[in-house]
């Protein structure tokens, strides 16, 4: 039914894991979500859990992005944009299976079960597997976190028991949360003994215990900020023991092979392609950083032309951009409708016209993250193999991330600025390491340290002069910056603070309630006859104790 990898050539998963490997062995073979526990592999199996959790990372983000303006999302009425199918594969992966998304092979990967069948294996062996149920703990937490964030519920207590439980409840999002905390505990006791990897790959930290548990207190951080224990939170600071610096990210790292594997960023294999670039960029995101000649532009996309039709100075054009001849409706006036200035080319939120041949003129994703092209002005149309080859990384939780959430948690407007300065600091500087993998483009271009030092401290200067509502946006607007290309957390920021309110409108005037959650997994709810699917996206989380909808988020 399913490719899998041999177990015995950890280089065959190598270049899965992104590291560009010549050749693929790969075989027919029953899944590991299919094997009893005594027959499988926990090498194999952590494989699987790892794919899984990377899978599910990448769509999450993608989601949270698009709701935010980080990235662009096509079509205009929320409740059509997320039907619900919108979790199912997240679902089916979290609970038994489903295809992996990183890369073009075609493996069946899960992560409860095999987390299941590595417990049952660890109990019964002489071996120490202690570090595969470790990891898989860690990110089976981090996942429950994340369904009860976005669908306000998921299936713990009731979950993987067929017998007694052929049609599990759903919990709520406390006891999910409260499932998540003990998993992580766990995690923890099981790394603090520094367990042997047994010959594991481990995709995100290399086998390293010490910065496992630094994410295991991270991943407190976030869920602690989001549930408002400030007490919990601040303990976590004061022992110092998170992620506090780049070597300690959190995160996918990809390669440059095109076939067998595809292991190239998502994004770079979608846009640097014999046909030209085929995704659009926030219009929102780039007039931001445009406006604010923001130092990390020329990392994040790549311009292949240089004007955008109907900017001031460009003439519109109705053939590659048909909304440059429109007046802009009355709820744009003060946002950017259609045509961002410098050749910034992309798609405001909610546009769903049609494609026209744009595909060598609109804007591509740039060096950071996805490993393309470093924008040097040189407007030449992207292709194969250029710039970084697509040696990008998929961010999941950085160090600029965390000190934002400190900032968020802070008393005072003193305490909030400086992790302000902290976050875009350790946000550029980690953007700006990735040039170098655009080994051909004109490093002139490149800010300098002066150009960094005059930006990081008018944004501050801009922060502390502001007051109330500008305050909060001047903050929240350099989060979102530095949350471009791995956005989860960014939905959840918005629907606990409601800002950013500088958030450009949809497309659509009325284009319904904005998605409070989104609805439960189409395919549990078809087979599941103790559910019952919701009406509508305006459910709240229960750490969202925010206005209900329509009112809230504001810029909505």
């Amino acid at each position: 039914m399913k490719n899998l990898f041999k177990y015995t050539s950890l280089v065959v998963f190598a270049c899965i894991s992104f590291v560009a490997c010549e050749t693929t062995d790969l075989d027919l073979r029953v899944s590991p979500n299919d094997l009893a526990a005594d027959q499988a592999d926990p090498n194999l199996l952590l494989n699987s859990i790892q794919l899984a959790y990377g899978s599910n990372q990448a769509e999450i983000s993608d989601l949270g992005a698009d709701l935010t303006r980080i990235d662009y999302m096509f079509g205009q009425i929320y409740f059509n944009n997320f039907p619900g199918d919108t979790f199912d594969d997240i679902w089916g992966r979290t609970y038994s299976s489903d295809f992996n998304d990183l890369g073009d092979i075609n493996v069946q990967v899960g992560m409860y079960t095999n987390l299941n069948n590595i417990s049952a294996i660890n109990a019964g062996s002489d071996i120490d597997y202690s570090f595969h149920e470790a990891v898989g703990k860690t990110l089976l937490a981090h996942t429950l976190f994340q369904l009860a964030d976005y669908i306000g519920q998921a299936a713990f207590s009731e979950a993987l028991n067929p017998v007694d439980f052929p049609f599990p409840n759903l919990d709520s999002g406390e006891d999910v949360y409260a499932a998540a905390f003990n998993l992580l505990s766990e995690a923890e006791t099981l790394f603090a003994a520094d367990p042997p990897t047994q010959g594991a790959t481990d995709l995100f930290y290399d086998g390293d215990t010490d910065n496992w548990i630094k994410l295991i207190n991270t991943l407190r951080l976030r869920s602690y900020f989001l549930t408002g224990n400030s007490s919990a939170f601040q303990s976590i600071v004061t022992g110092g023991n998170y992620i506090t610096d780049s070597d300690e990210d959190f995160q996918i790292q990809f390669g440059t092979s095109e076939l067998q594997p595809d292991n190239r960023h998502p994004d770079y294999a979608d846009d640097y392609t014999p046909s030209g670039a085929n995704i659009y960029q926030s219009n929102w995101l780039m007039n931001q950083m445009v406006v604010k000649a923001d130092p990390r532009i020329r990392y994040y996309f790549y311009r292949q032309s240089d004007g955008t039709p109907g900017a001031p100075g460009v003439p519109a054009d109705e053939e590659t951009l048909s909304c440059s001849l429109v007046i802009p409706p009355p709820h744009y006036a003060g946002f950017i409708y259609c045509s961002v200035a410098n050749g910034y080319w992309g798609r405001s939120h909610g546009n769903d016209e049609g494609t026209p041949p744009d595909n060598f003129t609109r804007t591509a994703v740039g060096v950071y993250p996805a490993g393309g092209l470093f924008d040097d002005s040189s407007f030449g149309e992207v292709g194969l193999g250029e710039g970084g080859g697509g040696a990008g990384i998929e961010p999941i939780i950085l160090s600029s991330y965390v000190d934002f959430w400190i900032g968020a948690m802070a008393t005072s407007d003193a305490a909030k600025a400086t992790a302000l300065r902290a976050g875009i600091e350790k946000s550029i500087a980690k953007v700006q390491g990735f040039g170098s993998l655009d080994s051909n483009a004109d490093s002139s271009f490149e800010p300098s340290a002066a150009d960094v030092s005059t930006y990081v401290d008018g944004i501050i200067a801009d922060f502390n002069a502001a007051t109330g509502d500008d305050k909060e946006n001047v903050f929240a607007e350099q989060y979102w910056i530095a949350l471009y290309g791995g956005a989860t957390e960014a939905y959840n920021y918005y629907r606990k603070t409601g800002f950013p309110t500088t958030l450009a409108p949809n497309w659509e005037p009325e284009p319904g309630a904005f998605p409070r959650t989104f609805l439960l997994p189409q395919n549990e709810v078809i087979t599941n006859p103790n559910l019952t699917q919701r009406s509508d996206l305006t459910t709240q989380v229960f750490w969202d104790t925010n206005p209900a909808s329509p009112t809230f988020p504001p810029a909505n």
